[in-house]
């Protein structure tokens, strides 16, 4: 395959998968916004959000404050931010074009309708509702096109490069925010696992669509502990770190095994992914769980540019 076409495949996958995660990273605030008084407290939210997807400079050089509505503005169709949601569905099809013949037909339109929609989102107008109803179409925009990819390509290696692209790109949003929730999100003075502590986690679960699955791991209330343990190290979570990158381990075999080498990317893979499984909630907490994800998504960053060395360039 061209590298060309490997880098269009892994970046198309790598932006719909942002996008989604951008849409929930928007829920959250803004059901965390919605809290009244005595359990939202006096965090701000919408910042938080702002530190989840990564863009607080650019968004500051946009706008002197954190405010739901500027929030909503660069996130969603900011034309200073090069990562809202718009730029990512308007790359990401720009990437498909660019692999069209790599692509089943279900999957272009998924990405080509995703555009069109997006071309009649005003935000001026847009009721909290209506918001709900814009993020939640993103992110089964975002469904759709990882079950189609899933159900219909062929398992070649423009499979395997749609699969890395997916997986890199949630392992760090994964990683960001709950590294955000953890440090920006609960005040100082709020004692962890108290009344704010609770809601705040279970927003983190929600955005992830990850309620149900957690009472059904652990059988209890939400405890932040074990919310870090259900989306770092439990591997029957397909949206934890570990499961991320039991899946990356699994598609840069795939690859080595079809061009008959290894690299950079396996090894970087493989070690962090026997890293994971040699962690345990406790040690990580002990240690610093900032610490932790700092250094996860560092390394994260290291596959990615390994990848991108070894096939993409």
């Amino acid at each position: 395959m061209l590298s060309r076409m490997a880098d269009n495949l892994y970046w198309l996958s790598r932006y719909m998968e942002r996008a989604e995660n951008l849409a929930r990273i928007l829920d959250v605030a803004q059901r965390l916004s919605a809290l009244p008084s005595a359990y939202a407290g006096q965090s701000n939210e919408w910042e938080s959000a702002i530190a989840t997807a990564a863009c607080t400079e650019s968004f500051f050089n946009t706008y002197p404050e954190a405010t739901r509505e500027n929030v909503i503005a660069f996130i969603v169709a900011g034309e200073s931010n090069p990562t809202s949601i718009r730029a990512c569905l308007e790359t990401a099809r720009s990437n498909a074009r660019g692999v069209r013949t790599a692509l089943t037909g279900e999957m272009w339109e998924i990405v080509n309708g995703a555009w069109n929609e997006m071309q009649r989102v005003k935000l001026g107008s847009m009721s909290p509702g209506q918001l709900g109803d814009f993020l939640q179409s993103v992110k089964e925009t975002s469904l759709r096109f990882d079950g189609a990819a899933y159900r219909t390509m062929l398992r070649t290696d423009h499979f395997w490069f749609q699969r890395l692209g997916t997986f890199v790109e949630r392992a760090d949003n994964i990683a960001r925010l709950l590294d955000v929730k953890y440090h920006v999100l609960l005040p100082e003075w709020e004692p962890v696992g108290g009344g704010l502590d609770y809601f705040q986690w279970s927003s983190i679960l929600r955005a992830v669509s990850a309620v149900t699955s957690y009472h059904w791991v652990y059988r209890e209330n939400i405890r932040p502990w074990l919310v870090a343990d259900f989306l770092i190290l439990r591997p029957e979570q397909p949206r934890s770190l570990i499961s991320c990158y039991e899946s990356l381990n699994q598609y840069l075999d795939r690859l080595a095994e079809g061009y008959g080498r290894q690299g950079q990317a396996q090894r970087i893979g493989r070690a962090t992914y026997a890293r994971l499984q040699n962690s345990d909630t406790e040690d990580i907490f002990q240690s610093g769980l900032h610490e932790f994800l700092t250094a996860f998504i560092a390394e994260n960053n290291r596959l990615g540019a390994a990848i991108n060395e070894q096939y993409l360039s």
